[in-house]
């Protein structure tokens, strides 16, 4: 079984210095502190109030298991099916176990490998992304990072059963994209998806990662923009003052979401569910009209 995490139970009033008014009138910083949020929920969080009968299974079979990407199976609604998630650990031991949300090959590997086991099976997948990116240590190199992320994304593109993504909190980079390619793509309001940090891309462009706002806006990191250049498919509503105030609520709205998508995905061929998938990613990068 999963192993439970101790979770927050102060999910109350953020603190002052935090952002807190209604989401309209959010920043695109102030949605990327959000999406950090120390208290917000995480993948075992939301598999601990929406699947039934969760077993976790761990390894690549090549080197070893990563606790930063939890994987499983289980039952949404009677249903069976396959989750895949970034985890990032609540406290500095758990953070430190988890790697703080940051996968290495083997991690990417698992994924793939459970994906693999739920195509055979005729299994749905869901997939719950919330990472800073995917480790740049030299071991992590060493073991081919880059190939395992370039593998998942070309073997995802070709699944034959259902793959519903959810970016969480953080989508960062290649390492949200190593589980993100799915035929319905849905994004938190208050979470954030980008090729690289706020900071990273002030430091680059500016020499001062204390622009990251500016950076933040420039980026058209939030759910809102990537919905408008239909990057994604759907905002998920989170409670008024975000998804790290309350955890049932942030599920139940989860949950209506994965429901629909399902759905939608189920109500299709499989040649007609691939080809969909297959124009949906060639649509991405284009540019002007046609």
């Amino acid at each position: 079984m999963a192993k439970r995490e101790k979770q927050s139970t102060a999910v109350g009033r953020p603190a002052a210095t935090e952002p807190s008014p209604e989401s309209g009138s959010l920043t695109a910083f102030e949605r990327v502190q959000l999406a950090r949020h120390s208290d917000r929920p995480y993948t075992l969080d939301f598999i601990e109030r929406l699947f039934d009968e969760f077993v976790e299974l761990h390894g690549d079979r090549r080197f070893g298991d990563d606790p930063a990407i939890v994987c499983g199976s289980a039952r949404f609604h009677g249903l069976p099916i396959v989750v895949v998630g970034h985890q990032k650990g609540r406290d500095t031991k758990q953070r430190s176990y988890r790697n703080f949300g940051m996968p290495k090959p083997e991690g990417y590997r698992k994924a793939l490998r459970v994906m693999k086991l739920a195509e055979k099976f005729g299994r749905p997948i869901f997939s719950l992304i919330d990472t800073p990116g995917a480790y740049p240590g030299i071991d992590a190199e060493e073991r081919g990072q880059a190939e395992a992320i370039a593998y998942n994304l070309r073997e995802m593109v070709k699944l034959k059963v259902p793959v519903i993504v959810t970016v969480i909190g953080e989508g960062g980079s290649g390492g949200a994209l190593a589980i993100g390619v799915g035929d319905q793509v849905m994004m938190f309001e208050n979470a954030i998806y980008s090729v690289i940090s706020p900071e990273g891309c002030a430091a680059i462009l500016w020499k001062d990662a204390k622009l990251a706002d500016r950076a933040a806006t420039g980026l058209r990191l939030t759910a809102q923009d990537l919905y408008a250049e239909k990057i994604v498919d759907q905002i998920i509503k989170e409670p008024p003052r975000g998804a790290h105030t309350d955890y049932d609520q942030a599920a139940r709205f989860l949950d209506a979401a994965l429901t629909e998508s399902l759905a939608e995905a189920v109500s299709c061929s499989q040649d007609e569910r691939l080809a969909r998938r297959y124009t949906k990613l060639r649509q991405f990068g284009r540019w002007g009209t046609a």
